[in-house]
């Protein structure tokens, strides 16, 4: 294939909730452009865009899938994003490396919930939207209601550029208002006949075509200029309009396909070359350091790879947007991430499961290449003496949780190279190993998304895994002021050890003063404070250890070893073993032997001192609340608001936004545990919901009983 210039190349993300027809869609395109000579179904299993097992298995997309054609001397370049809001983070990948939307939109439901999250990404990062009414063959298609709904969800920007005849079965026809042509089809699709609009639609078309134009013109001076002098332009002056708009999310343009039968595919392929950005008319992007780099082909040579896929018989298949520079078969780049080296052997242009080799990519553009040593999803590549590197694509956070752990230990190590070799495909996948809860964590965006994650292990790399329910992150503090002391004494023959810790503790607050006097069972004990250290801890929360010993009673040399056996019992809470937070220590007294102290007796000195005291000073257990943002139809709203109150849900407040009931909510992660399955099951799929980490608060009273009672029966177990 030829090479495309910047100014020759459109990069296109295909985009909308599951069912929407994309990957449909995208067969029909390349069947169009003749990549294919016959186009597959996804109930087939042999589409382009889902080629991978897993895919087939499920019937959904699970990877980005991206693909080119070439039509009418431009190169597009797609990328067929799953549905599913399991797997959003392929949406959010594309969006980011492309520079135009096309939102499928089914004809039959009109805008969903994934419609809308959809377009909340493309707002959220400032990308041109096209929206698509797909399916408009279905009988319960009413196209009518469709627009009136997306103007409710989406605002009066949606502007139809063309409109159905009639819907249904008897779908074969649109009026497209841009060029004011009547398009049908035959009933195989492809080719349309292309002929003057019929005297009984001439009103309404007119009408959408005066508003279209309208549109337009408010995105450009001149054009506004002749508009209001001649009320009309020409064409090409629509399209300048309309790309000005899309580029400033002005004018989202509405067009109809029926892509199950090719009707109205060639006409979209034909406004995506004409009228759609070029990648370097879209605002630059900024790399770590916060320079703008222009998408230039004379520029320094500058790769982002932003997928990794993993394809049997090959190996790692690497996808890069040339984000600068011309980037040609053979040359050497520097990893900015890594450091390493890397040759490009080969350069291919993409097709979904096919790869064609190209000599070279000018900036911009789209490509793949294999069996580099050293890339992973979210490096950059650059020529000789380039340094820039790109951050640019941030993704969710997670929603559903599993511990995961191999059936045969044996195969452990296995199965952690095989998940993080998977995150590669799927950074929404997210591997946790938490030393303190000793579990192995996955963490995704639904319960669908880890599913597929085992089906993956079980078939493919033939290790069987199960998942459980993780353990809770708890944290424990105190709540009152408590005094203890502990000695440590041990003689056995030579050298003995002795060590004696008296310390006082008390519930930390930010700010809170040094203390001057302390009154336990009618003494007081004065505070002469000599020295202090604040460790933040890295599970949150701080220690704040105060040294107030007078009198030479313990030797300076020994307050390392104090703080360390405090903090040892930091680590490990009395309650249920989780880790402390928020504690002042005051170390006030004690004793030493000139002969047997040393670091070990007052280690164990303080660390029993330390847990005597915590457990007398009112301690509580602490649960991480999270909010919880849940975007549900109104019709759910009870429904939902009922389930969140049976699981100890605090509602914060409540709004509305495009049609839907947004809800807002803090809520405990142990409630979180199965959350997405239950909003699944009680809305119908309908309702999506975002969670964000707020704080630790207290656990209600009898939570903490069963928790400690809980741990009691484990201890006893190891025992």
């Amino acid at each position: 294939m030829r090479v495309y210039q910047t100014n020759e190349i459109k990069n296109i993300a295909l985009i909308g909730s599951a069912g929407s027809g994309k990957t449909t869609l995208a067969e029909a395109m390349l069947f169009e452009a003749g990549i294919i000579k016959r186009r597959g179904t996804v109930e087939a299993k042999n589409t382009v865009s889902d080629y991978f097992p897993v895919e087939q298995e499920y019937g959904y997309s699970v990877f980005p899938t991206v693909f080119h054609v070439e039509w009418n001397n431009k190169k597009l370049n797609f990328i067929d994003c799953p549905g599913s809001e399991d797997f959003v983070g392929g949406a959010i990948t594309a969006l980011n490396v492309c520079d135009q939307a096309v939102i499928l939109v089914n004809g039959q439901y009109g805008p969903e919930v994934g419609t809308m999250n959809s377009f909340r990404v493309t707002d959220k990062i400032g990308k041109p939207v096209i929206f698509l009414v797909n399916q408009l063959d279905r009988d319960n298609c009413d196209f009518d209601t469709v627009i009136n709904n997306m103007r409710e969800t989406f605002g009066s920007k949606c502007v139809e550029v063309q409109y159905p005849i009639a819907t249904g079965a008897g779908f074969n026809a649109v009026i497209d208002v841009l060029l004011m042509k009547k398009y049908s089809w035959k009933p195989e699709g492809g080719a349309p006949t292309i002929e003057d609009i019929p005297e009984s639609e001439m009103d309404k078309a007119m009408e959408l075509h005066a508003a279209l134009v309208e549109a337009a013109a408010e995105n450009d001076e001149g054009l506004m200029e002749k508009f209001f002098e001649e009320e009309t332009l020409s064409e090409d002056e629509i399209r300048e309009g309309i790309r000005k708009g899309l580029i400033t999310r002005s004018i989202f343009p509405v067009f109809c396909v029926c892509a199950s039968k090719d009707m109205g595919v060639r006409r979209l392929m034909e406004f995506l070359g004409n009228v759609v950005p070029f990648p370097d008319e879209m605002p630059k992007v900024a790399d770590t350091n916060g320079d703008e780099i222009a998408v230039d082909a004379n520029g320094p040579e500058s790769l982002f790879f932003f997928k990794t896929g993993m394809e049997p018989h090959i190996g790692e298949v690497s996808y890069f947007k040339v984000m600068s520079g011309t980037v040609r078969q053979g040359d050497d780049l520097t990893n900015a991430d890594r450091g390493s080296k890397e040759r490009l052997g080969q350069i291919f242009a993409c097709a979904g499961a096919n790869r064609i080799p190209v000599d070279e990519l000018k900036a911009g553009d789209i490509g793949c290449t294999v069996k580099l040593k050293d890339v992973k999803t979210g490096n950059t590549l650059n020529a000789k003496d380039t340094d820039i590197r790109f951050d640019f694509i941030k993704y969710p956070n997670s929603k559903y949780s599993r511990a995961i752990k191999a059936v045969n230990e044996s195969d452990t190590e296995k199965l952690m190279a095989a998940v993080l070799k998977m995150r590669q495909e799927d950074p929404t996948w997210v591997v946790e190993q938490s030393k303190e809860l000793k579990q192995t964590i996955i963490h995704g965006q639904g319960e669908f998304h880890l599913r597929t994650l085992k089906w993956r292990l079980e078939n493919n790399e033939k290790i069987a895994v199960n998942y459980e329910e993780p353990k809770i992150p708890y944290r424990e503090t105190i709540t009152k002021v408590s005094r203890a002391d502990y000695r440590h004494k041990k003689q056995s023959g030579g050298a003995g050890q002795f060590g004696e810790v008296h310390l006082i503790v008390e519930p930390y607050t930010e700010g809170m003063p040094d203390p001057t006097v302390y009154k336990f069972g009618g003494q007081e004990f004065k505070m002469n404070i000599k020295s202090r250290e604040e460790i933040d801890l890295e599970w949150g929360g701080k220690l704040v250890f105060l040294n107030s010993v007078v009198g030479g009673a313990i030797d300076t040399r020994f307050m390392p070893a104090i703080l360390k056996g405090v903090m040892e019992r930091m680590e490990q809470g009395p309650l249920t073993g989780s880790y402390a937070r928020d504690v002042r220590v005051i170390v006030y007294d004690g004793k030493m032997h000139p002969v047997d102290s040393n670091e070990l007796s007052f280690m164990l000195a303080a660390r029993n001192a330390f847990s005597k005291a915590f457990k007398e000073a009112g301690p509580k257990i602490l649960e991480p609340i999270y909010d919880l943002e849940v975007l549900v139809p109104a019709d759910y709203m009870g429904d939902v608001m009922g389930d969140l109150q049976g699981r100890r849900a605090i509602i914060m407040g409540m709004d509305s936004e495009a049609g839907y009931q947004k809800l807002n909510a803090k809520i405990p992660l142990k409630e979180l545990a199965n959350y997405s399955i239950s909003l699944s099951s009680l809305t119908g799929g309908r309702a999506s919901f975002t969670t964000t980490f707020s704080s630790y608060e207290l656990v209600p009273n009898d939570i903490q009983q069963a928790l400690i009672k809980q741990h009691e029966a484990e201890l006893a177990e190891e025992d």
